[in-house]
């Protein structure tokens, strides 16, 4: 008689069973506003959306050889072959053979980084990225030619904050630019912009917002020059996402939207895009072996009949 459950009991603990248990309630999580994240910086809001829809795209052929000679130190190498478009007054494509040697030298630091490369039609680029301290960054780059009022030069300091970034720009033709870049909370960051081109007397006045979490991305832009730019990308897997943007110009009438797909498999990645003006993309990057990637890149624009597709071949790191 010791082992019987009462009738009473047996029917509390049977509905006890069938019962579901409430799910305790959480309280909802409080944005600690002493403590947010640092954003990215203002000039890369779009980040996402452009390695989705702006692969760099080529025509030809094209090979890069990188060869480090120390830790720091390494030379570049790269050779490309394909047309080029020359601009026309009808809606025709133009394109002439061409044939480019690059030479580069890169030296990597932690602190310091520094990219010289120059070309056989004469064009020199550099680029110089130095921390002066743990939060201010200065950046330079330059592009001397020989053709006459087509060599440049910008000098950008960039000052990290614990939760707010700051960018100010100098440039030749008397440009001047500031950026400020701030997180309102843990999702959302709020940023502005301001410039004056002294040489072509305009200036200019912007404002962006940013909303990203663990699966996705939305941002806008806009800008007293007539430009509004929305990008969103949504994370769809580890490997996969979806990405899409609007660009819109008030003053022009201009207007272009994109979709496009980012595909990372095992040794190698895919990237793809349509665009409202008919224009079709794909990039393929597959890795061959350690330190060797083959490219492969296509275009086809509808719209004005004009069919580009390039291969090419990269070693080292």
């Amino acid at each position: 008689m010791a082992g019987l459950v009462p009738p009473t009991t047996a029917a509390a603990a049977a509905t006890a069973t069938a019962l579901p248990v409430p799910p305790k309630k959480t309280e909802d999580e409080k944005v600690d506003y002493l403590n947010l994240p640092c954003p990215i910086p203002y000039e890369e809001i779009h980040r996402e959306a452009f390695m989705s829809l702006k692969p760099e795209l080529f025509e030809g052929m094209r090979f890069d050889f990188t060869k480090g000679l120390n830790q720091k130190f390494s030379l570049s190498h790269s050779v490309s072959m394909g047309p080029m478009e020359i601009p026309a007054q009808s809606a025709e494509t133009i394109k002439i053979p061409t044939a480019n040697y690059e030479f580069g030298a890169n030296f990597i630091d932690p602190k310091l980084m520094l990219f010289g490369r120059i070309l056989t039609d004469g064009r020199l680029n550099a680029r110089v990225k130095c921390d002066l301290s743990d939060n201010l960054t200065l950046k330079a780059n330059a592009q001397l030619t020989n053709e006459p009022h087509m060599s440049h030069g910008m000098v950008n300091f960039d000052y990290k904050g614990r939760d707010f970034r700051t960018q100010f720009q100098l440039g030749n033709g008397a440009l001047f630019g500031a950026s400020y870049i701030q997180s309102v909370s843990s999702h959302l960051s709020l940023g502005g912009e301001v410039f004056w081109a002294g040489q072509h007397r305009k200036s200019g006045i912007g404002y962006a917002a940013r909303y990203n979490t663990e699966k996705m991305v939305a941002t806008g832009q806009i800008a007293s020059t007539g430009m509004v730019a929305l990008s969103y990308v949504q994370k769809v897997s580890e490997k996969v996402s979806l990405a899409s943007d609007f660009t819109y110009n008030y003053m022009s009438r201009d207007v272009i939207s994109s979709l496009g797909y980012d595909y990372i498999l095992r040794q190698c990645r895919l990237r793809g895009k349509i665009d409202s003006n008919g224009c079709v993309a794909a990039f393929l990057e597959e890795r061959l072996n350690m330190g060797v990637n083959f490219i492969l890149s296509a275009e086809i624009d509808h719209r004005k009949k004009d069919y580009k597709f390039g291969f090419g071949l990269t070693v080292g790191e």
